[in-house]
């Protein structure tokens, strides 16, 4: 009887972060509304001047990173453009040059120079320099050494491993699929047998885990299903049982968890609202799907932006400027670490973004409630963003944190070139970010170009 009554490790973290986003919460529903817009304001100037900060000097702390210099300089890059900035000519030289030494003598990308090439830091790199935008830099990737490296860590099962003799998992599988893609150089050996890996780490959850037989998890769910999209195999997935298992990790607090049973993350609005991103741009049957609703299948009931979830922590009224009222795992999931298709791919188009055959519905998670958690809670008003209240900030939040928040902005359109309307973004109109390609996790404008710049060259 005593031991029935003891709280568990999680339950005691959970309660605690439920704690901490409920006071914050409340502390914005009590003040006026000229401080609730304050709060609610992303706060550019002070991201910008962290990120810059970062992209040109790191502390000694920063040394346990000394593999991981590309996600560095990705991390960065990616927040910068979000918010609508880029980098000077000399920074962008730098980075350019920085990564050149990273690039292995045969294809690939190291976490620094002279390390083994890896697939994580591949894709990394790749990002950073489509980012960065320049001939230069889109230059500066040897596309056939690419090609090499890339068929050297294709395994037999027809899966990939995430360096040579390193592990195989749906990271690696999705970092090289997004590569060769991005790169336009995907062809049909690269593809060979990977939907059939990815199928086998579906679980009776209906999430995606790393591996065949572990759980499912919100990283490799995203990694797993785009991966499935890009190589036109996506309706081999159980989607109905996924979108139940996303769906349901969105938590009390507004944010999204990784694995069940697990705390809320601000990485996890990209990583888990991202899927939804992908679901609704890129799988023109799942709204027939959805609202097939027979005996034992969930039935979906989408809010509107203006609605106030059930579960939202407490609750107030809308604000004159438009805002509302509205009262751990370690998570630094790195992407990187068949049968043949039932339809050809178009490799020339593949992964591009295109509005045609958008299914019409509205968002599956709860945008304004994710935005709300973003900017009150994993926002550092001093610059940068982080997991949840009481985390420190850093560069890995800074990015997925902004990349989920650009998918809430703009979930709601059918068209990828249209403008979102205001009700579609909490707080001041100075929040809205930069579109992004939620395959690949870019801004839309970097990748397009990038796309042409790849198929002409």
């Amino acid at each position: 009887m005593e031991s029935s009554s003891r709280i568990t490790v999680t339950q005691r973290e959970q309660s605690m972060v439920m704690s901490d986003v409920k006071m914050m919460y409340e502390i914005y529903a009590s003040v006026p509304p000229k401080t609730q817009r304050l709060m609610m304001e992303l706060q550019r100037d002070n991201h910008m001047e962290y990120l810059l900060r970062g992209l040109q000097q790191l502390g000694p702390s920063f040394c346990v990173l000394d593999a991981n210099r590309p996600w560095i300089c990705y991390w960065i890059l990616h927040s910068i453009a979000l918010l609508g900035q880029s980098v000077d000519a000399a920074l962008e030289d730098r980075t350019i040059d920085f990564l050149s030494r990273c690039q292995g003598p045969d294809g690939g990308y190291a976490g620094g120079p002279g390390q083994m090439p890896h697939l994580a830091t591949t894709y990394a790199a790749v990002n950073a320099l489509i980012t960065l935008g320049s001939d230069k830099s889109l230059w500066s990737i040897d596309r056939g050494k690419m090609y090499t490296f890339l068929k050297h860590m294709k395994d037999p099962s027809g899966a990939f491993r995430m360096h040579d003799e390193g592990e195989i998992d749906v990271r690696a599988c999705y970092t090289a699929i997004s590569v060769a893609s991005m790169l336009n150089i995907l062809d049909d050996d690269l593809v060979h047998n990977v939907g059939n890996y990815i199928l086998s780490c579906q679980t009776h959850e209906g999430g995606i885990a790393g591996e065949p037989g572990s759980e499912a998890h919100g990283g490799y769910t995203f990694c797993g299903l785009a991966t499935m999209i890009l190589i036109n195999e996506v309706n081999r997935l159980d989607l109905a049982a996924l979108i139940d298992w996303v769906v349901f990790r969105q938590g009390v607090e507004g944010g999204f968890q990784g694995r069940a049973n697990k705390l809320v993350d601000g990485c996890y609005s990209f990583w888990q609202g991202g899927v939804f991103a992908l679901l609704q741009r890129f799988h023109s049957i799942i709204g027939e799907r959805l609202t097939q609703s027979g005996p034992g299948e969930a039935e979906y009931h989408i809010d509107s932006p203006e609605a106030t979830p059930e579960s939202d922590i407490s609750e107030g009224k809308e604000s004159s400027d438009g805002t509302s009222s509205e009262g751990d795992e370690a998570c630094h999931f790195q992407p990187g670490g068949s049968q043949n298709a039932p339809c050809p791919v178009n490799f020339d188009n593949v992964g591009f973004v295109s509005s045609e055959g958008l299914a019409e519905r509205e968002p599956l998670f709860h945008s304004i409630a994710l935005q709300r958690y973003i900017l009150l809670c994993s926002q550092d008003p001093g610059g940068g963003l982080k997991d949840k209240p009481r985390k420190s900030r850093d560069y890995y939040h800074t990015c997925y944190c902004l990349s989920g928040l650009s998918v809430c902005q703009y979930s709601w359109l059918k068209d990828e070139d249209a403008s979102p309307l205001p009700r579609a973004v909490l707080g001041p109109h100075s929040n809205l970010l930069e579109p992004i390609h939620p395959i690949f996790n870019v801004v839309l404008d970097r990748y397009r170009e990038a796309h042409e710049f790849f198929s002409r060259s």
